[in-house]
């Protein structure tokens, strides 16, 4: 499967959204300024962290856990975390026999509002198309080996409704608060390609 890498060259997608920009910009089509509002926006606002402290509210906040379970729309809105592509919300609880995991196998859906934009790889046809048929393995190659005893289930987001994966709560992070425990919540953990980090992983 494809992941982020970072190094010093464009991947080609993005070499043209590069070059798209530019020649828009020229134009006069677009104003870079607003661009970079926007990217920022998703980016330092809207993004994995405002999931991160759901999950976390969740893991120290049994009524709480017990609602976002109910009506994770409510849930989710009383933290202020609502808007584009996050409007219909159900959150589903990893356990250690059940592991949960989202994809849209249509396009891309994913909620904006918790996770940021979503990942190159979560709209790759090889991801939208595999991790239904053979998940297990899907996961695997994301680093992600479960027992075998572990039931995967696989959720398809659509434009009406999208996931947010609870992860389990780490061993070893009992009287964290909501604060600490959110940097242990990755976005691969709310999407089920991954599990929240360990405590010892995080200074």
């Amino acid at each position: 499967m494809p992941h982020d890498h970072h190094d010093n060259h464009l991947d080609p997608m993005d070499a043209r959204v590069r070059a798209l920009e530019t020649i828009l910009t020229t134009k006069g089509l677009i104003d870079p300024a607003a661009v970079d509002a926007i990217v920022e926006t998703y980016a330092e606002r809207v993004g994995p962290q405002n999931g991160a402290a759901v999950v976390a509210r969740a893991w120290t906040d049994p009524e709480f856990a017990d609602w976002l379970t109910r009506d994770a729309t409510a849930a989710v809105a009383s933290m202020g975390f609502t808007g584009r592509q996050g409007e219909h919300m159900r959150a589903v609880f990893n356990t250690p026999g059940l592991h949960h995991v989202i994809v849209c196998t249509l396009c891309s859906c994913y909620p904006w509002s918790l996770l940021g934009l979503p990942p190159v790889w979560y709209k790759s046809p090889p991801y939208r198309s595999r991790v239904v048929i053979e998940p297990r393995a899907v996961l695997a190659e994301f680093g992600l080996v479960l027992p075998e005893e572990t039931q995967i289930r696989v959720w398809d987001s659509t434009a009406e409704l999208r996931y947010l994966v609870v992860p389990m709560r780490p061993e070893g992070t009992e009287g964290w608060s909501a604060e600490a425990l959110a940097e242990l919540v990755t976005r691969e953990s709310m999407i089920g390609t991954g599990i929240a980090r360990a405590p010892e992983g995080v200074a």
